[in-house]
């Protein structure tokens, strides 16, 4: 069996605003290749109403969906820099729904949101730009999103480029240069 978390609604707003911080820079490059394409926008927005107050409803999931299949057709028509700039939107719309179960895969629902932003500034550049992202979602989170994170375990191995990114945060926050 799988341990709990105590998690209130007031830190799962945080987190949620916390990805949807890191999430938004990413917009740009998506709406860049698919301008007549809201939703990744939608979903940032539906996050942020939620960590902002609102209710954690069924739109907030659906609009999640819907980034998704955003990503799924950026990624098929090879916009691979606006493919995971709608998975970083994707994942701040999860961030809503990060459960409290003791799971590495349940900080992928923390800070996903940044890696996915992070390498789509990658992608969108070229280089590996995504350090600097990092760098300014490291800057983000507040004592509450690492008080947060702390009481989950460190970020699950795999998953790529991505899965490095997230792990580079994951132990940045955790494991902060003196």
């Amino acid at each position: 069996m799988t341990a709990t978390i105590e998690l209130s609604l007031a830190e799962l707003r945080e987190v949620t605003g916390y990805a949807v911080a890191c999430a938004a820079p990413a917009l740009a490059i998506f709406e860049r290749a698919r301008p007549e394409d809201d939703r990744p926008r939608t979903a940032i927005d539906a996050a942020r109403a939620f960590a902002e107050g609102a209710k954690r409803t069924k739109s907030i999931r659906d609009s999640a969906w819907a980034a998704q299949r955003a990503y799924q057709e950026t990624r098929d028509a090879g916009q691979a820099a606006a493919s995971e700039a709608a998975r970083a939107a994707l994942a701040a719309a999860s961030a809503a729904f990060l459960h409290p179960l003791a799971k590495a895969t349940q900080v992928v629902h923390i800070l996903g949101s940044a890696a996915h932003a992070a390498r789509a500034f990658e992608l969108d550049s070229g280089d590996d730009s995504g350090a600097d992202h990092l760098v300014k979602a490291q800057n983000l989170a507040n004592p509450i999103v690492v008080t947060v994170l702390m009481r989950y375990p460190n970020a699950p191995s795999g998953r790529g480029r991505v899965g490095e990114l997230l792990r580079t945060l994951d132990s940045s926050l955790r494991h902060p240069a003196t």
